[in-house]
């Protein structure tokens, strides 16, 4: 039997307890300070060990980082669409669908649920290095930084546009894109740093964008 999915209702303000156990539901909480500031550390580093202990050129190098954030925005696209708001069609993946997203979208100015847990956070990006430097060898410590400084780069922008007025230039149509996302049609816009694959695969939402300043 399929589980029926509930419309969420958005609040404006407060948070939701995810977890009894006080240490996880510590856990599931962060500064958004905490992951940025630790992927735009490990790019730096991973960078400089790019150009000063691989047989890269300067060129590769600098294509391989823009070849990564691209790369990001899509698997940014991706999760977003097909993980987070997966089809909760038994309990488990209902629940799974709450945990990871749900809550979010239930409480989207909650600024500590805005990023992924730091330690599962670290956890992915080892585990994606792993698979990228066992493709790409030593071309992944040029490609990963472009990686993790989008996803970075995300982060940033999620927060903002949860957390802040939108600015008066071209900026502003990130923070309508994903209030469209939250309050007007959970099924498309998807892209939160980027429109690009909401374009391509035709997720981009044709309603009238004005219509959803006051949740701004």
């Amino acid at each position: 039997m399929e589980a029926t999915q509930k419309k969420i209702r958005p609040k404006n303000s407060g948070t939701k307890q995810l977890f009894d156990n006080p240490i996880l539901e510590r856990l599931s909480h962060t500064h958004i300070a905490v992951p940025v500031s630790m992927f735009f550390i490990s790019g730096a580093i991973l960078g400089y060990y790019a150009f000063t202990h691989t047989n890269l050129g300067n060129v590769a190098i600098g294509g391989l980082f823009v070849l990564g954030a691209i790369t990001f925005t899509f698997v940014e696209y991706w999760v977003h669409r097909s993980v987070y708001h997966i089809e909760p069609t038994t309990e488990a993946r209902a629940k799974f669908q709450y945990v990871a997203h749900g809550v979010h979208h239930e409480y989207p100015k909650d600024k500590t649920r805005l990023a992924m847990p730091p330690i599962l956070a670290a956890v992915a990006a080892i585990t994606l290095f792993t698979i990228f430097f066992v493709l790409m060898r030593e071309s992944a410590y040029a490609f990963f930084p472009g990686f993790i400084w989008g996803y970075a780069a995300y982060l940033l922008v999620h927060y903002s546009v949860h957390a802040y007025a939108p600015p008066k230039n071209f900026l502003k149509q990130l923070w309508i894109n994903h209030a469209v996302h939250h309050y007007k049609d959970g099924n498309a816009v998807f892209g939160v740093s980027s429109p690009l694959w909401d374009y391509i695969f035709g997720t981009m939402a044709t309603m009238d964008k004005s219509k959803v300043s006051e949740n701004l």
